[in-house]
């Protein structure tokens, strides 16, 4: 039998992917990072200061630019 775990993405239209049974990412320097929890949030707008984890910034530019939109 194999060890190998197949890992399951999910994605919402504005918000991080949420992917389930990842073991590591590698992240854009090319350091793996290590998955703490059996469903992680991978981060799709590059604001985060956790990366590659969301860190819930994309709901804070959200706002902005809702907020610049109506004067």
């Amino acid at each position: 039998m194999s060890d190998r775990r197949e890992a399951m993405i999910r994605g919402a239209q504005a918000g991080p992917r949420l992917v389930r049974g990842l073991g590591f990412v590698v992240a854009a320097d090319g350091t793996a990072v290590q998955a703490q929890r059996p469903v992680v949030a991978l981060c799709r707008c590059d604001a985060t200061a956790r990366g590659p984890w969301c860190d819930g910034t994309h709901k804070l530019i959200a706002r902005r630019a809702a907020a610049g939109s109506h004067p």
